[in-house]
């Protein structure tokens, strides 16, 4: 689609939300939504943040739109579709490495954090799409990949080559003649083994991950030193904050001890709880952070209450972290992301993330998601893939991200209902977690087929497909041959055809942004769990300043009541994703419904 017809249509479509927003409720319209009046209050709010009221919509740029034909989303294809993520109402877009990388984990292995990656374009195009995001008054976060380095990295180059290199003690490195090293396991290695031996020095190094991505020794102080540089160079050029991934994992005690039997083969809480970490951060936000008015969040799988030691204000380390225990549900346990046969309870589920709201009630702030980089589509997830389910469980599920009390991460193509691609054969994977683990269950005369349909659900590539542009080839990705297959569904479900279609999933979540910056009680407002015994319906309350909301989702297939003990009489629905909303709790096939509550 050229520049032109796409920017046609997102004006179309601004002009129908704008409608929409106008309009009372019209039982024959679907996805109702009434203009809601904006919180009288708002200035009474205490400490607010512009991190808190944002959206961010993260893009994994290798998938997004290719310009030159290789294939690979690039720089240039973000800055073509700025229009059409601006027309989202989100406020930041998050991108995945973009940083110099083999490629080994797809960006996370950096070779170079002061330039870009070739695959995606240079230096000057990232400035052009950093401008272009500021003139759309949209923030751009990138991605910190700080625990480790590509093996391909001049510091690690350097390191192997003497044990007396000055770059030696940049990594992590176990002389030979010490014996062979505590365990520690790797996520990524087939043999789970986190130590490779390097001939050359012969001396064992640490990769908690691939092999090809030995950890950086933030034990020493000009590691810590090179880091900040690196964020101040980014700052610098206007970034507004960065996510960082698996920053709980950079403090490490380097006599490698064994590891405590009270971790239970839990290996990420136990390389989240070294020795340094928040004096690290504490360091980290005192040089450089402090000194910017941007925003950070923490890929950080620690408990509920560790969380605080990371976010809480007078901690002065991070803004932000996400939690595992959410989109960990339903799996068996210490297995390779094989899904339990059993599924997953929704009482469970809020259990879960009416936890995590409560957790930070009084101090700190949340997070919400329910599909990135790492996880699959949200909707074969969480919702329902089926032809007949899918757009309407999307729409609820979307209408739970942006209700909830904590700033919500959207994954790319979410808002289409982009679903999982399911591959039948190993050979269609591209990232290494899968084609490892694979292997490692091969190599272990494992159950290979239980492996491949649970990755069908769980694999990371179903949520890396090429977005869905349009029904061309390709769906518009591309005109070359895509990295990664396409979701054969394209021809139906793509932009395109949702611009059009004021019933759409796009369409609903526009409506969804809008709400949220109207309504700071969905923002701000205290989070009540109802009916908790439901194993149907999701029901909550959002309450500020007298202003009382309340959201009914059905996370079933089949009609299901929510009791709340409310009465319902005087209540007026703001947002719904059937023609004719429920006013009386009774929920129709995933059904979501936002509604204020009269006096």
């Amino acid at each position: 689609m050229n520049n032109r017809k796409m920017l046609f249509l997102a004006a179309v479509s601004a002009l129908i939300l704008t409608a929409a927003c106008q309009t009372p409720t019209d039982s024959n319209n679907q996805n109702t939504f009434v203009n809601a009046p904006a919180t009288k209050t708002a200035d009474e709010i205490p400490n607010r943040q512009w991190w808190k009221e944002a959206v961010v919509y993260q893009i994994y740029p290798r998938s997004f739109k290719d310009t030159n034909g290789d294939g690979v989303g690039d720089l240039k294809g973000i800055t073509s579709k700025l229009d059409y993520v601006q027309s989202l109402g989100v406020d930041v877009i998050w991108l995945n490495p973009i940083f110099s990388s083999p490629n080994d984990d797809n960006g996370y292995d950096v070779s170079d954090y002061q330039a870009i990656m070739k695959d995606f374009g240079t230096m000057a195009d990232f400035d052009e799409l950093l401008k272009a995001a500021h003139d759309r008054k949209l923030k751009i976060v990138l991605d910190l990949v700080a625990n480790h380095s590509s093996d391909e990295h001049r510091w690690f180059q350097e390191s192997r080559k003497s044990r007396d290199n000055p770059y030696r003690n940049y990594y992590h490195w176990w002389d030979e003649e010490k014996g062979k090293p505590n365990k520690r396991v790797s996520f990524f290695d087939v043999n789970g083994d986190a130590w490779k031996y390097d001939e050359a020095t012969k001396s064992y190094y640490l990769h908690i991950f691939s092999q090809k991505q030995p950890d950086l020794n933030w034990e020493n102080p000009k590691v810590r030193q090179e880091m900040y540089s690196m964020l101040k160079f980014w700052f610098d050029k206007g970034v507004d904050g960065f996510r960082m991934d698996v920053i709980a994992f950079i403090s490490k005690d380097t006599t490698f001890p064994p590891i405590p039997a009270e971790y239970n083969d839990n290996w990420g809480a136990f390389y989240s709880n070294g020795p340094h970490t928040h004096e690290y951060l504490q360091e980290m936000n005192r040089e450089v952070l402090s000194k910017y008015d941007i925003m950070t969040v923490g890929e950080i799988g620690v408990s509920a209450e560790d969380a605080h030691n990371f976010v809480d204000e007078d901690r002065r380390e991070l803004d932000m972290m996400y939690h595992f225990d959410g989109v960990g549900l339903g799996y068996l346990p210490n297995s390779k992301k094989l899904i339990d046969p059993n599924g997953w309870k929704l009482t469970d589920f809020k259990k879960i993330y009416s936890k995590w709201s409560d957790n930070f009630d009084q101090k700190g702030w949340g997070t919400i998601y329910l599909g990135n980089h790492d996880q699959p589509r949200m909707v074969t997830r969480w919702g329902n893939d089926a032809p007949e389910f899918r757009e309407i469980s999307s729409k609820m599920l979307s209408t739970f991200l942006m209700t909830m009390r904590s700033t919500p991460y959207y994954y790319f193509g979410d808002e289409l209902g982009m679903n999982n691609i399911k591959f039948d054969k190993i050979e269609d994977y591209k990232d290494i977690e899968s084609i490892n683990w694979y292997k490692g269950i091969e190599k272990g005369g494992g159950d290979l087929k239980q492996f491949l349909e649970s990755q069908k659900i769980a694999a990371r590539d179903n949520g890396r497909t090429p977005f869905q542009w349009e029904n061309t080839a390709n769906a518009g990705f591309t005109t070359g041959a895509p990295w990664l297959k396409v979701n054969p569904n394209y021809e139906t479900l793509n932009v395109a055809a949702q611009e059009k279609n004021a019933e759409s999933p796009l369409n609903y979540f526009r409506k969804l942004t809008t709400l949220r910056k109207k309504e700071l009680t969905l923002v701000y407002g205290k989070y009540t769990l109802l009916d908790a015994a439901n194993e149907s319906v999701y029901a909550y309350t959002r309450a500020m300043n007298g202003r009382k909301l309340l959201i009914l989702l059905n996370f079933k297939a089949a009609e299901a009541t929510a009791n709340t003990g409310l009465d319902l009489s005087k209540a007026k629905v703001l947002l719904g994703n059937y023609a004719a909303p429920s006013t009386d709790g009774k929920l129709k096939p995933y059904e979501a419904v936002v509604m204020e509550l009269g006096n």
